[in-house]
């Protein structure tokens, strides 16, 4: 099913959404790889404050490759999820209600997304430029250090992607593996 959805998003929202579903995210989403999930997660460790509120937000698992004269931002496309699974929980944990990224995620991050009321999406990897053409806004808000890996805020509009991983435990994945 095909379903538009505002960010930031709320648990009446992320309750509608079924693993399969086609959504069209508009609004705030932020972006953060790897080394960024690390500070963030060692940041909360130890009680420090991090760059956004995570409640009811949405990160792209995102690294952009540089701006063309006359664009907001390069070539946009999704990283591996699974390399953030260490993290995950503890952001899910502080009001993370959604990830954007590709492949599957671990045991832990499900039962995480169950227990937390969020979701897991997916977009299209090797389709990163003409994902860029949905962000419309781009700005880097924290660990600028890190360059691609950096901290940044997008402003998204009708940004496509699918649900992977509902808040049931529904996951997309494993439905396809079944059927076969």
């Amino acid at each position: 099913m095909e379903k538009y959805i505002t960010v930031p998003i709320t648990d009446d929202v992320v309750n509608e959404l079924y693993a399969g579903d086609f959504v069209y995210i508009t609004g705030t989403i932020y972006t953060a790889r790897d080394a960024a999930h690390k500070r963030l997660y060692e940041a909360l460790q130890e009680n420090k404050e991090i760059p956004f509120d995570l409640k009811n937000n949405i990160i792209y698992y995102m690294g952009p490759s540089p701006a063309r004269t006359g664009q907001v931002i390069g070539s946009a496309g999704p990283t591996t999820s699974s390399r953030m699974d260490k993290y995950t929980p503890a952001l899910l944990e502080k009001g993370l209600k959604g990830m954007i990224g590709k492949g599957i995620r671990s045991l832990d991050v499900i039962d995480s997304i169950n227990k937390n009321n969020a979701i897991y999406f997916a977009t299209i990897g090797g389709a990163g430029a003409l994902l860029s053409k949905c962000i419309k806004k781009v700005e880097v808000i924290a660990y600028d250090d890190l360059g691609t890996e950096a901290i940044r805020r997008l402003e998204v509009e009708n940004f496509p992607a699918i649900v992977i991983v509902d808040n049931k435990k529904n996951n997309l994945y494993q439905n396809v593996l079944n059927k076969k």
